[in-house]
Parts: C-alpha cells; structure tokens; sequence
C-alpha cells in the first residue's frame, strides 16, 4: 500500500530506492528508525531493472546457448538444429527480474513496513526533502533528522551523438529491446561493453567492439580477454578512439570510422550503436547546491562515514564517484546508517571490494593490479596459475584463463589478486577475504582448497609466488 502523500516526519529518509537505499532502509529499519525512502523510477534502481539482474540473465541465456552448442563434446547428441530465441531469452530476464522486484516489495511492504513515496524528490534543508508525486499531486515535504542521497549514475553519451533508444542506445535500452538488431557496434570496452558485446556476439549478432578491452583491469588480464574475443571471431578495435566526428547516425544504420594503432582506417556500419563509456552521477536538480552540499565534477565526495560536507547529509553508492558497483552501494548503505547510530562501523577500503565483470570468459579482480603496485614503489612478486592444468576446468570445458596474484616481497602481503577465467566472479570472494584480513601468501597457499575445484587455481597461483607451483 501506498503511503499517504503528506508532509510527514521521519529520523531518516532515503533519496533514492537503489540498491545502496534499499539496504540503506532495511538496515535503518532494523535498528528502530523510522526511515522512509523516496523513488522516482522502481525500487530497487538500475541495478535490479536495468543493469545487474537483467544484463546476468542474458548472459546466462547465452551461456546456456553456448554449452549446447558444444554438448556432444559432452556425449550428449541432440537432433536438429539448435536455435536461440531471443525473445525467450527477454522473457526469462524480465521474469528474473520481477521475482527479484517482488521479494524486495515484500521486504518493504510486508516484512519492514517500509514506506516509498513515488516521486521526485528534492532537498529543501539539510534534513528536508520535498517530494512531487509522479501521480501529478501537489509537492509536499517530509522532514527527517538525516538524509542519505543515493540518486545513483546514469549512462554517459558522447558528446554530439544523443541517445534515441533506436540507433544510438545504452545499456538501459539495451535491456528492453524487444527485437534483436543483426548488428552492433559498441563503443567502450570496459565491463559494460564487453557484457553486452559477450551477449549479442553469442547470440549471433555481428558485433563490432570499439574500444581498450577493460582498461581498469591488470594489463595481462585485458590482453587475454582480447584474444578470447579473437577466438571467439569477435571484430574488436582496441585502439580506435573515435569521437563524434567519426560517427554518422542514418536512418537505417550507423557508421563509425575507426583507426588502428598504425593509422588505418575502417568505416564499420550496423543497425545499431551501444555506447558504453562509462557513467555519471545523478546530481543535477535535486537541491544539493541550496543546501551546500559540496559537488566535485559529477559525484559528491563524501568521507569515510559517507558524511558530506553538510551535517546530517550523506551520500552513497555509484552518486558518491568511489566505485560504481552495487555491492559498494550496499556496504555504503550500511556505513552511513550505522555511522548515524554511533555504532562505529568499519569504513569501506575500497581495495578490498572486488570488481567483477561477467563476460566470456568472466574476470574478478582485487586489489592493486601489477602496474599500481610498482608506481605505489612495492617491490613486488607474481604468482600465476593457468586454468589449462585444473582438473575441474578440465572436466567443465573451460580452460581459458587464469590467475594473478600481485604480492609485496618484502612483506608477502597480498596486494591484488586477478582472475580471468569460469566462475572468477565467484572465486574473486575468497580473495577479497584475504584482502580483508591482510593475509600473506602462505596463508593463501596453505589454506585447504578442495580438489577437484576451480578455486585451487589461486592456491596454485600463491605456491608459484612462493617458487614452488604443484601443478605446473
């Protein structure tokens, strides 16, 4: 039910019902506060609707579609020709994602009796949010003791070359296409790139990706899933950087001129273009500046408790620019509300929230890549493990990849652990742990993993840092 649309108070209210919100609520709800939140859109945010949830089904759908392709490896035989429907594959990622939405509106509506007003809303005060009803009623107010923004990131376009949601897309659009076009180009090679390039290209699609392959990933991790995406007979452009004077948006198509490192160049022309260079924080018309709240760029810096620099404001997930990911939103979430508590919560090292990227083959990363540790003037050592010798990866088909450990010599601390291969995003928790807890490389390495599993490819990986691989 829907809460009445008044002025009303509150000791917490929540601008923004995405993932950082959401869990930003449930914890404050928990803790006795009553706490409200505001939401525009759908709670739950981009992450549920238009990002996470919706972009992994696909994925899934095309991995599905990949292992029966390859099924008689298996000593499977099936008959006739295999065929993917892409409209089924939509259908499944839409049921996905409304059993998710529907276990998160129990959570709100049953459960913690959360209210959500459905609206705009803007800070008035430091503690006053004002709310326009998306119904068109009258604005209204609701005070609060504290307030958490978490308005989120949008797609960023290039500039010159505005979205139209028909020829120029972004991955917001990109989840609700109905038809699958024949042809992409997709411009950026960073997680949201190489996720959608991985979708469509499996699908069958002719994909033409544009762009430096994951650039926020160890460089031996970018360079492996480049020549993955050459195997798998993906176009890919990893030098090109064409801006908006190398794109023509036609009725029917769109052309890109490219350029290698070399200087020649390729006009590349497809039904569709998907922008995926990255995103922007949410800041604009939501009163941030009548209040003071301090803005750098396109996010808002905000402290290790999440504190802006106005009291009783706070800040979290991908709006605060520290890592646009919603599990950070999450921890974010449960800094500031326990910080408003004076629980003393442990600050977020962004160093030890994993990134994960869930194309094929998957990459989970931690850490200092091998480049940062030696600007940083560690001395450092490397322990590697290729997925080709596990016998799990073996057994499963997938033996393309594997794992990086970046380590301090003189300390044998772990600085950074790279996983490139089947189920790294899984794999990467573990070592995320280890970051946590500042584990040395023997204690990776003398930690019990079991056999026959992927994951003792980073045991592997810590006895080769040592000098002594089993397994190789």
């Amino acid at each position: 039910m829907a809460p009445e649309a008044k002025s009303q108070e509150f000791d917490l209210v929540v601008l923004g019902g995405g993932t950082g919100g959401y869990v930003a609520a449930i914890r404050a709800k928990q803790l006795g506060l009553n706490v409200a939140v505001v939401e525009e859109i759908k709670l739950g945010g981009t992450c549920l609707h238009r990002g996470c949830i919706p972009t992994k089904a696909m994925l899934k759908s095309a991995g599905v579609f990949d292992e029966v392709k390859k099924a008689s490896e298996f000593g499977v035989k099936i008959g006739g020709e295999i065929e993917f429907v892409y409209e089924d594959a939509l259908a499944r990622s839409v049921k996905v994602v409304d059993g998710q939405y529907r276990g998160l509106l129990y959570l709100f509506d049953k459960k913690h009796k959360i209210p959500v007003f459905m609206g705009r809303g803007k800070l008035t005060a430091a503690t006053n949010v004002e709310v326009a009803p998306n119904d068109g009623g009258s604005a209204f107010e609701l005070k609060a003791k504290d307030v958490i923004v978490n308005t989120g990131s949008r797609p960023r376009p290039i500039e010159g070359i505005p979205y139209d949601g028909v020829r120029v897309i972004n991955s917001d659009h990109a989840v609700e296409l109905e038809k699958m076009p024949k042809s992409f180009i997709i411009r950026g090679g960073g997680a949201t790139g190489v996720e959608w390039a991985s979708v469509y290209h499996r699908y069958g699609a002719k994909v033409s990706l544009v762009g430096r392959i994951v650039p926020a990933e160890d460089a031996e991790v970018s360079q492996q899933l480049l020549r993955s995406f050459q195997r798998q007979k993906m176009d890919v452009y990893p030098d090109a950087r064409p801006g908006a004077a190398d794109i023509e948006v036609g009725k029917n198509s769109v052309k890109m001129k490219v350029k290698d490192a070399k200087g020649k160049e390729t006009q590349l022309e497809a039904e569709v273009l998907l922008v995926a260079i990255g995103r922007q924080g949410n800041i604009e018309d939501i009163g941030l500046e009548s209040v003071g709240v301090k803005t750098e760029g396109e996010y808002i810096p905000v402290d290790s408790m999440m504190r802006t620099n106005v009291p009783h404001v706070y800040a979290i997930g991908d709006v605060n620019g520290q890592q646009l990911l919603a599990h950070t939103a999450m921890h974010h979430g449960i800094i500031a509300v326990e910080q408003i508590m004076d629980l003393n919560p442990f600050p977020l090292d962004i160093l030890n929230s994993p990134s994960c990227t869930y194309c094929e083959p998957e990459i989970g990363s931690v850490g200092f890549s091998e480049k940062q540790a030696k600007e940083l003037g560690y001395n450092v050592t490397i322990g590697k493990f290729p997925m080709s010798p596990n016998a799990k990866a073996v057994i499963e088909g997938e033996t393309t990849g594997f794992t990086k450990l970046v380590v301090d010599a003189d300390t044998d601390d772990v600085l950074g652990v790279h996983i490139i291969g089947a189920h790294a995003t899984e794999l990467i928790a573990e070592a995320g742990l280890a970051r946590y807890l500042n584990a040395s490389v023997q204690e990776l390495a003398t930690t019990v993993h079991p056999h026959p599993t992927v994951s003792e490819v980073i045991g592997e990986a810590a006895h080769d840092a040592l000098g002594h691989a089993i397994h190789m």
